[in-house]
């Protein structure tokens, strides 16, 4: 059958389950959005309004369902505009397909209008990308792409198809059924799905460290949750009675109320986490990379422990931190085959330090005030129920979240870790939405970053996408001032917003958003009931909260200390 290239790429997204794409159109794309308006009823096109969340959202949709995640965007800055998002997905290993249009392959290189080298710009952000310059090539390439994006270590890929390619006809041949192909594509899907290997001699060198050791820590990270590891890692520190301290990727890998889970590790990690690091005598670090934000001081972290550290990505072994003894592979393999070379159960030399730990917590966590964080994000975790999905963006609000709320499931907290995002999180909350639709969805934010994102909101009400949105209103670039507070001399230079606005309520209101202003207990359980109700129908429904200038996240690691030297 001869279709155009647009046609075939719509066909070949289709071939690969995708059933929903976030993107805006342009003039490159105009060929691409025809076909898909001729084949609405095979595939969803979510209409954003700016780009970079339409990125966000393919990332949201990622994380929260384990499938690839695909966004769409024109040429010049539409293309660039996708680059801060596929940036956050590649620093936190989620599967998208950025699709980005170009001007025609004869005005490539010549500065034409509205283009731009989204290629080479995004190069070292994604895992590949492509410049498909011929027809006869699209189908193949949207193929590998999702390989290459799900495949090992999953991230972000790029595929720019030029206008002209678009347009031009080709014969369109349906994935083969046994895997082969004229042009080789089978031999590179070969290539591209394997995962890294490991020997029997390297689960015994790891056993054997396991067996020895008197008092081992987990460092659990997001790669357990990719992997779908999150029943092995139960059963090992059950089987090592070994505490369990999680980096920021990976709350839920772990479930939050067991007796062995010590919450967040590192600059805001609890002191039960970061106590028994410090203390152990064996560090496993599985599916986690040692960020800056976790280890302080690489020369002051873990100082008495041996180092074990499982991942399925060869770079990220001996980067940060030199490991004793390393495994390359797939956690939930690895893990598995440790488990039968131990035995049923093991003495260990953890007594009570880490329930006596576990009481050492900083007094701001009860801090007396009108409205406290932690209020606001239990009384929401109560309101949502156990299969709850939360967003954050990031700042304070990201980090009380991690710590206030009772994450018990994997892929139900989704936060930009490695890159930091602000404006993450409305993107990503539509994108878990949509992929979720029978999951409650809320976007825990802060007054900055939203300002960045809420032109959304139109989104949220074109699409009836009830998502529950909390502000934290400080009036401040919190985490920022908390910083000038701490290390500045107080001097808050450019982070006070109290005399900027906007009035969120009415902000909200204007896209058609039901929302409430709650600056004490009573006005926040108020709103939050009313809310619920709203996402009941079907509706958004936004909750400005009133907090403190001044509400603080402890604990907290100044640079370059230990980190178990926290401020609490």
């Amino acid at each position: 059958m001869q279709y155009t290239g647009a046609r075939i790429l719509i066909e070949s997204l289709i071939e690969q389950g995708v059933d929903t794409i976030f993107g805006y159109p342009g003039g490159s794309v105009l060929h691409i959005y025809d076909e898909l308006y001729q084949h609405k009823d095979r595939i969803r096109h979510i209409l954003v309004s700016h780009e970079q969340h339409a990125a966000h959202a393919a990332d949201g949709y990622a994380r929260s369902s384990g499938r690839v995640g695909v966004c769409l965007a024109t040429s010049g800055p539409g293309a660039t505009n996708l680059v801060t998002g596929i940036a956050t997905a590649a620093m936190d290993s989620s599967p998208i397909v950025a699709i980005t249009g170009n001007v025609g392959v004869p005005l490539l290189g010549k500065d034409s209008f509205q283009e731009v080298d989204i290629a080479g710009i995004t190069m070292p952000i994604v895992k590949h990308n492509w410049i498909v310059k011929d027809v006869h090539d699209l189908a193949e390439v949207i193929r590998e792409a999702f390989i290459v994006a799900k495949s090992g270590r999953p991230g972000p890929v790029l595929v720019d198809i030029p206008k002209d390619v678009t347009v031009a006809c080709c014969e369109y041949d349906t994935h083969p059924s046994d895997g082969e192909s004229t042009n080789g594509y089978a031999g590179r899907l070969a290539e591209r799905s394997r995962r890294a290997t490991f020997t029997d001699d390297d689960i015994v060198k790891a056993a054997a460290l396991l067996k020895e050791s008197k008092r081992p820590v987990f460092y659990a990270g997001g790669g357990v949750i990719l992997s779908g590891a999150g029943a092995e890692l139960k059963k090992l520190a059950e089987l090592l009675n070994a505490p369990v301290a999680l980096s920021l990727m990976g709350m839920g890998a772990f479930p939050h109320d067991h007796r062995l889970c010590t919450g967040l590790i590192g600059m805001h990690g609890s002191a039960a986490s970061n106590k028994a690091v410090q203390k152990s005598d064996l560090l496993i670090a599985v599916g986690a990379r040692f960020s800056d934000r976790v280890t302080s001081q690489v020369e002051k972290f873990a100082r008495g422990a041996k180092i074990l550290h499982i991942d399925i990505d060869p770079a990220e072994i001996n980067k940060n931190i030199q490991a004793g003894v390393f495994i390359v592979g797939d956690l939930k393999a690895v893990m598995s085959r440790l488990i039968k070379k131990l035995p049923p159960k093991m003495a260990t030399e953890w007594n009570n330090e880490i329930e006596e730990w576990k009481t050492q917590i900083p007094r701001d966590h009860h801090r007396k005030t009108a409205l406290h964080p932690r209020f606001v994000i239990q009384e929401t975790a109560k309101a949502l129920g156990a299969q709850a999905i939360v967003v954050t963006d990031v700042g304070q609000h990201q980090i009380w979240t991690a710590q206030f709320f009772p994450f018990n499931r994997p892929r139900s907290f989704l936060s930009s870790g490695g890159m930091g995002t602000m404006g993450f999180g409305m993107g990503a909350a539509m994108g878990a939405k949509i992929a979720n639709p029978g999951h409650p969805v809320a976007l825990f934010s802060g007054d900055g970053c939203f300002r960045m994102n809420c032109a959304e909101m139109a989104t949220l009400v074109r699409y009836r996408l009830p998502i529950l949105i909390i502000i934290f209103n400080n009036r401040t670039l919190g985490m920022v001032r908390q910083w000038q507070n701490f290390f500045y001399g107080g001097r808050y230079s450019e982070t006070g917003l109290d005399d900027r606005g906007p009035d969120f309520v009415k902000l909200a209101e204007a896209y058609d958003v039901p929302a409430y202003r709650a600056a004490d207990e009573t006005s926040f359980l108020d709103a939050l009931r009313k809310s619920v109700t709203h996402n009941a129908d079907g509706k958004p429904a936004l909750i400005e909260a009133i907090i403190d200038q001044d509400e603080r996240v402890l604990p907290m690691v100044p640079g370059g200390k230990p980190i178990d030297e926290q401020i609490m």
